[in-house]
């Protein structure tokens, strides 16, 4: 029975429960059945707070869990295992929670889950949603969707068999951020004039080291993933890409060509991914991009996206405002300058200094929105496009040379991170 069709038998069953008497628990109707079931692959830092954000905003029951690692599991298990509680659901049952290197897969075959949430490390994207495409699953895939120019590809080919019949969405947020459409809507619409260029920046700290010691190199490298390109891509496609999703959703296009420099500087001897980048698109029209990205020293700096065009300039922080300054000013309320005294009696009176307040909250909810109504959603396109654009950059200051579109495309790219997995068992 297909979801949509249990749902409007739910509705019939209405009539019958008025003259059977059933236990609670079995009853179609109950909060617990007629939540979405959702199982997470991938139980670290990032998984556990967008899985948080669904069981806060939506209702999803969290049945299911699998890692490679054990130790991620029974940390995981216990912030899940709260989460339904709170919504009044059971803890996730043993036998619904699989480790090792096949452990997705155990997960995806469980006929129970409806929906899951990917967010695992990113060399496994790829592999993880065309099985989970095949199992009939619906789809939360954390960014990028792919390392690698055949990862994407794979990403393309997959997605474009699951049209009306699956939701397959991508883990860029800032699109739902209302700060952010709304700033995108001004641009499109001529507020800003034509836009001449752009000014990107993704200024990160570094990243520690998790504990190595008695280790095996596979292992070491996986607990660490953010340190090798082999496994997240680096930071551009970890980190930076947000910004160059937001480029491309704004501009509506994709860019021409990319050049770029870049490297890996006073960063420590475990790990090979580059810890800055300064690379410049070129898009139609004559458009020309900045993009600055680091994750380096102790302190974080900022995270900002700057349309400068013939009447006036947009511009968008994480925390810092989301404004326009020309002809056709606007301002979305966010808080431009954390340290003012004014600011603070702001945050007291329930200004929002984040522009993301809401991004998370309205992501999920467009999700499992999506499931319940039977629209379904597609993001594979648009998350390939943006992984494209990370990985152009990337290529190109790794190159030292321009790089252009078609020539990334056609190098066919393919990383093997050279694991070996097996012993996870």
């Amino acid at each position: 029975m297909t979801k949509i069709e249990r749902r409007s038998f739910i509705k019939g069953a209405a009539a019958v429960s008025a003259i059977t008497i059933l236990k609670p628990s079995t009853v179609f109707g109950t909060k617990a059945n007629s939540a979405i079931q959702l199982g997470i692959i991938g139980c670290g830092n990032r998984g556990t707070s967008v899985i948080t954000a669904m069981s806060k905003h939506t209702n999803v029951n969290i049945m299911a869990m699998a890692d490679l690692f054990d130790d991620q599991l029974k940390v995981a298990k216990e912030k899940l295992d709260g989460l339904n509680k709170d919504k009044g659901f059971g803890e996730i049952d043993p036998k619904n929670i699989y480790q090792g290197s096949k452990a997705y897969m155990e997960l995806l075959n469980n006929n129970e889950v409806e929906a899951v949430l990917i967010s695992s490390p990113a060399y496994t994207h790829p592999e993880f949603v065309e099985a989970a495409i095949a199992a009939g699953k619906h789809i939360y895939c954390e960014k990028p969707v792919a390392i690698d120019v055949a990862g994407v590809k794979r990403i393309e080919k997959a997605g474009s068999t699951i049209n009306g019949k699956l939701s397959m969405v991508v883990g860029f947020q800032i699109r739902h951020a209302t700060a952010y459409q709304e700033m995108v809507k001004r641009v499109q619409e001529g507020a800003i004039g034509d836009v001449v260029t752009a000014q990107l920046y993704y200024l990160a700290s570094g990243l520690p080291l998790k504990p190595i010691d008695n280790m095996s190199k596979s292992e070491a490298m996986i607990r660490n993933q953010f340190h090798f390109r082999s496994l997240s891509g680096g930071i551009l496609l970890d980190q930076g890409i947000h910004m160059l999703d937001v480029c491309s959703w704004a501009l509506q296009r994709k860019p021409i060509m990319a050049m770029g420099s870049g490297g890996r500087d006073h960063n420590d001897a475990f790990g090979d991914a580059w810890n800055n980048y300064q690379v410049i698109y070129k898009y139609p029209d004559n458009i020309r991009v900045s993009f600055h990205s680091t994750q380096l020293g102790p302190t974080f700096g900022d995270v900002c996206v700057r349309f400068i065009g013939s009447k006036g300039i947009a511009t968008a922080h994480y925390s810092g405002g989301v404004f326009i300054d020309g002809e056709q000013a606007w301002d979305s309320g966010v808080i431009r300058h954390e340290s003012a005294n004014e600011d603070r009696s702001q945050r007291a009176a329930g200004v929002f200094t984040s522009s993301l307040h809401d991004s998370n909250e309205n992501k999920v909810k467009s999700f499992i929105g999506s499931i319940n109504s039977g629209k379904f959603l597609n993001e594979s396109a648009s998350g390939a496009t943006s992984t494209y654009t990370a990985i152009l950059g990337r290529m190109a200051a790794e190159k030292g040379e321009p790089v252009s579109w078609e020539a990334m495309q056609n190098s066919n790219e393919s990383i093997d991170p050279n694991l070996n997995l097996p012993q996870f068992g």
